[in-house]
């Protein structure tokens, strides 16, 4: 599908896919592009965020942050739809967060739009996360085929069971749906799929890692708001701990506004960056059970004996909600 929309008169449009970087007629007589829609749609939202990002920096900046009332800071709990939301996407939501590391005398940055879960990255994550020793694969494939550029990829079901092979058609046909694939083509002679790849910035990042950043996010979320706990949140927040060092944490809880909870998230290699982590604990002074490596093919034995070397919390996919249960 293609799209064009026409400057003068404010017309849009759809067009036949080929018609992709073409120029054509519009019936007001101007000469217009025509765009790749899911390209068209994420420069307007780089756009629309781009613009709200300098009204939260207005806001703020004729709001102290001192200012902001535990009531601002609750999140509507009981009500907010955790998977479909830009409610947790703002200066009030992210302001504990940020005064509790001015606290510490560390200026942190940020990214409002990193919470925001009225898109669908959230829910598949979630789909990934609960069931990742299956789906875990399809994910592999991607990232293996976006690495070497590649325009697709093969998902073979020929020695999976029934139930098994059916619960990945279905987890390719909702990446389909959601539009983190470009298509996919089912043999079922030879009993496989070929996924085409969605080469978007923001999808391309989701396979990356992406993901398990916004399962931890959701998992935490979902006790949060189950136990009514007051908290704030915040992914890919940038740490200044010094002129020339900065640090960028994948997932940071405040709990009722006092107990900081850490989730670094690794879907790769973690092992060159243990150091850098014991140095942050030790810096921001958390205790080791609410600094946590989620790492998410870690076997349960390697977690344990991990957290004993180097006094933190190692989790997988499925002991992070058990671990953060004991704690929210």
């Amino acid at each position: 599908m293609a799209i064009s929309r026409c400057n003068k008169c404010g017309a849009v449009a759809e067009h036949a896919r080929d018609l992709v970087g073409t120029s054509v007629d519009c019936k007001c007589g101007s000469t217009i592009k025509v765009y790749d829609t899911l390209f068209f749609i994420s420069k307007l939202s780089d756009m629309y965020f781009e613009l709200r990002k300098k009204l939260d920096a207005h806001t703020e900046a004729s709001q102290p942050l001192n200012t902001v009332t535990k009531a601002e800071s609750t999140n509507n709990i009981e009500t907010i739809d955790i998977h479909n939301s830009d409610s947790l996407s703002s200066n009030a939501q992210h302001a504990p967060i940020i005064q509790w590391f001015k606290s510490k005398n560390i200026t942190s940055t940020a990214n409002f739009n990193a919470v925001d879960t009225t898109g669908f990255f959230d829910e598949v994550a979630v789909a990934i996360g609960n069931d990742y020793e299956l789906l875990g694969e399809v994910c592999d494939r991607i990232r293996y085929a976006q690495l070497k550029e590649f325009s697709s990829n093969l998902i073979y079901l020929d020695k999976k069971s029934k139930q098994d092979a059916k619960t990945i058609v279905d987890f390719v046909q909702r990446l389909y749906d959601h539009s983190l694939i470009a298509r996919f083509i089912t043999n079922n002679k030879d009993k496989n799929i070929r996924i085409i790849l969605q080469n978007a910035p923001s999808v391309r990042r989701f396979f990356a890692g992406d993901w398990l950043e916004w399962f931890a996010l959701m998992v935490a979320l979902r006790l949060c708001q189950e136990r009514k706990i007051q908290y704030a949140c915040a992914r890919n927040l940038t740490l200044s701990l010094a002129a020339d060092e900065h640090r960028e944490i994948d997932v940071f809880f405040l709990i009722e506004n006092n107990q900081p909870l850490y989730i670094e998230c690794k879907s790769g290699d973690f092992r060159q960056d243990l150091d850098k982590y014991i140095a942050l604990r030790k810096r921001l002074v958390i205790d080791k059970k609410y600094f946590i490596l989620c790492v998410a093919d870690l076997e349960d034995e390697k977690c344990k004996g991990l957290a004993a070397m180097y006094d933190m919390t190692f989790v997988n996919t499925q002991t992070l909600a058990q671990h953060l249960s004991t704690l929210l």
